[in-house]
């Protein structure tokens, strides 16, 4: 005789427990709020104004070269871009990355005061790796927004 504790079995629960993942999302959430702001990279420059169009978002992501104050040049492309990088430097790592992707643009944004033989210097580095044209990036106009 089976007894009347075997015949009340449960029912399997078909509900999903919800709670753990909401716990995870929570601390992803907290995460990226807190890396977020340690994202931004790049030289702190002072860029000059200008009316100019601004390059189209479906375009590849442009190597950027970075004059500061002192003349010293910043690269976007294959190491640490706050970091100091030396002439013969730029020329090959530039020269890699366009002998992979030769349709990358190619640009140069050189702090307001500094000396124009640094940017030219720069240009020339660039054209040297392969570049067939470099532009100068610039801060959108005041006049532009208003």
């Amino acid at each position: 005789m089976v007894s009347q504790r075997q015949r009340q079995r449960r029912a399997p629960m078909a509900e999903i427990n919800v709670v753990p993942y909401i716990d995870v999302m929570l601390v992803l959430l907290v995460i990226f709020m807190i890396t977020a702001p340690l994202l931004s990279q790049g030289v702190k420059v002072d860029l000059p104004e200008a009316s100019a169009a601004p390059l189209d978002a479906k375009e590849k992501e442009p190597i950027v070269l970075t004059v500061d104050v002192e003349g010293r040049y910043y690269l976007n492309v294959g190491g640490d871009e706050k970091k100091a990088v030396e002439d013969d430097e730029i020329v090959r790592r530039v020269a890699i990355v366009l002998d992979r992707s030769p349709d990358t643009p190619v640009m140069v944004g050189a702090d307001t005061h500094v000396n124009y033989g640094a940017v030219i210097q720069a240009m020339v580095l660039l054209q040297k790796a392969g570049a067939p044209s470099v532009g100068l990036k610039t801060d959108p106009s005041e006049l532009e927004q208003k």
